[in-house]
């Protein structure tokens, strides 16, 4: 006697070799014995077993399943009797496993009740199946047509810029562009940026960069949307300085600026003066929720995002030819440039230039101030500040540190970049630098006399955080330091602008202390800084590898920074350099080869060539 039987979801055959009633063993056609519950068993026949399954299944597929499925009716059914009233006799076990088979492959058609039992499906359910397998159909179809023209290089005219975007930077792995685009990628062994940049969607490598920065930073894009009419600057004193800032020629956030007046006694009165947007912006209101929510302005090569809306910049920037609300701290200096008093006032303040590092530092510099030669605006002014910012730095006790390598400026206009050196330490450089460092320690200093909560840069141990608890920043060599400095550019800055206006006013401080805002500001903080500064050094190596290919760079001249890291000359771009002899020793002078620059990955190739000739020379001595 033979069987047939169900067995992990699969119908099989055998020949009974011992039947216990509640089981069987049985022996396959292979030879193959197995133990099976009788509960298993669908079919119990006499006819040989090679060929039956071949048979069976030759029945279930002349079977035409719409004529079936109107056959059975709605009632429940076992299949060996829908195999009678469909022969039309007692069917033959071929023709009953058949009708099995093709009620089994029919899950649309046919509901599974039981042992081989089967219900037929509702009208409405079964058209509402069949179009959705006919839809998937359709679909499979399509994915299969756009992996076809995406394999060639063809754009499918489906793929909108919209779509490809969302496919770069947000995906919907479910969407069907984005399976057709995985298994394109899968068969040209391809990364999706390089699949649809091979297809023509990427016209830009440098907007495929910044556009996936925005995705994850400005969702909504770097646009304002509508925050309410710009607010009304309140009545202050005039101040009676003339001051000038010093920035860079793209600088529109004017912060800072500077003055100098010759006092009846014969002392100087030095002023720093600070944009004051808080006098306007106040806790909360949309603009305050702007900034609260951008945290930093974003820069890079040849763009930036503001981290508020340029009317509210112009109207608070310190721009020339101007008067501005300002937070300014005016020192009492001795010609010999000690300090004997200090103020801080909210007041105007008539701004009469702003100067330019490109035209101020042919004229403003290392050399000059030293002879004191030349002619240029506000001349003895800056050499005044920067007599006395030197004196400041020497009361830090702080060196610059010897860096390996210098820092670069970027130019970017009409798609051409310009690389060049910034030295440090420059007059200009300590002119701001130190008279920044010194109102932004002296203020942290009122906040935390005054008892006043703020948000603080420590360092300890060569660590720099941000802390809301005062302490030493060692590698300035100030007992307090806070950002207060640049309102309009960072987050922080404006919060501690606002603490100290209230202790200036003799005001409650909008922030008390342990404030959940200002820790919720701290954290927001230091993660946007991260990802902003991430993406201003990405569209740095960006720039430097377009101006590899602007200016057919081939071969170059590179140090070795460590171990196989490089960097090559004039600008700075570092790479590790597999083929570079081991144990050469950082700071050793080389020649490299270059090639193959490729913008989208963010690489080139780099092979060594030589050690320079004095290099070769020093060797040979040594």
């Amino acid at each position: 006697m033979n069987i047939l039987y169900e067995e992990d979801g699969a119908f099989k055959v055998g020949s009974i070799m011992t039947d216990n009633d509640s089981s069987l063993q049985v022996e396959a056609l292979h030879g193959k014995r197995s133990k099976i519950k009788a509960d298993k068993v669908l079919l119990r026949f006499d006819q040989p077993l090679a060929g039956f399954m071949e048979a069976a299944q030759a029945i279930a597929d002349d079977v035409e399943l719409d004529f079936l499925w109107e056959c059975c009716g709605a009632n429940e059914f076992a299949f060996t009797d829908l195999a009678k009233d469909y022969c039309g006799h007692a069917p033959s076990p071929t023709e009953a496993a058949g009708l099995l088979f093709k009620l089994h492959g029919a899950p649309m058609y046919f509901y599974r009740k039981g042992k081989g039992r089967f219900k037929a499906a509702p009208e409405e359910n079964l058209k509402a199946a069949l179009a959705s397998e006919e839809k998937k159909r359709r679909q499979a179809q399509l994915v299969a047509d756009y992996v076809t023209q995406l394999t060639v290089g063809q754009l499918p005219a489906e793929f909108s810029a919209e779509i490809v975007d969302k496919m770069l930077y947000q995906p919907d792995k479910n969407t069907l562009e984005y399976k057709a685009l995985e298994q394109a990628c899968d068969a040209a062994k391809l990364t999706p940026a390089k699949l649809l940049d091979h297809c023509g969607a990427i016209p830009s490598s440098h907007d495929y960069h910044l556009k996936r920065f925005l995705a994850e930073y400005f969702p909504r894009g770097d646009g304002f949307g509508d925050y309410g009419a710009a607010p009304e600057l309140p009545e202050v004193p005039w101040s009676d300085a003339a001051a000038f800032s010093i920035d860079d020629a793209t600088t529109t956030e004017i912060d800072d600026a500077f003055s100098v007046k010759l006092l009846p006694n014969g002392h100087w009165r030095i002023g720093v003066h600070i944009a004051a947007p808080t006098l306007a912006i106040a806790p909360g209101s949309p603009l305050d929720e702007i900034a609260a929510q951008r945290l930093s302005t974003v820069y890079m090569p040849g763009h930036k995002i503001t981290m508020l809306p340029d009317e509210i910049v112009e109207l608070f920037t310190l721009g020339e030819n101007s008067r501005c609300p300002a937070l300014s701290m005016y020192l009492e200096v001795t010609p010999e440039l000690a300090i004997v008093s200090q103020e801080t006032v909210v007041d105007h303040v008539e701004i009469k230039a702003n100067l330019r590092h490109d035209t101020l530092e042919p004229l403003f510099n290392e050399n000059s101030v030293l002879s004191e030669e030349g002619e240029y605006a506000f001349k003895d002014e800056l050499l005044l500040l920067w007599r006395f910012a030197s004196k400041l730095k020497e009361a830090r006790g702080k060196q610059d540190g010897q860096r390996m390598f210098p820092d670069y400026n970027f130019s970017v206009a009409d798609e051409r970049v310009s690389i060049e050196e910034r030295n440090r330490d420059t007059p200009i450089d300590r002119v701001v630098s130190e008279l920044m460092i010194h109102v932004n320690s002296q203020w942290g200093k009122q906040l935390a006399e005054a008892e006043v909560s703020a948000i603080y840069r420590t360092q300890d141990g060569g660590k720099v955080r941000m802390s809301t608890t005062p302490a030493p920043h060692q590698g300035l060599g100030v007992s307090h330091y806070m950002w207060s400095s640049s309102p309009l550019r960072r987050y922080i800055d404006l919060l501690n602008q606002r603490q100290l206006l209230a202790v200036l006013r003799g005001e409650e401080a909008p922030y008390p202390p342990r404030s959940d805002k200002l820790y919720v500001t701290v954290r927001d903080f230091e993660l946007a800084y991260d990802a902003y500064n991430n993406i201003q050094r990405t569209m740095e190596k960006y720039w430097c590898l377009r101006w590899l290919i602007q200016e057919n760079v081939a071969a170059s001249g590179a140090t070795v920074v460590k171990e196989n890291t490089i960097k090559l000359d004039n600008i700075p771009l570092f790479t590790r350099l597999p083929s570079l002899p081991p144990d050469l020793a950082p700071g050793t002078r080389i020649q490299v080869e270059v090639s193959a620059v490729d913008l989208l990955d963010m690489d080139f190739g780099c092979r060594f060539v030589s050690l320079e000739q004095a290099e070769l020379q020093r060797i040979g001595a040594a």
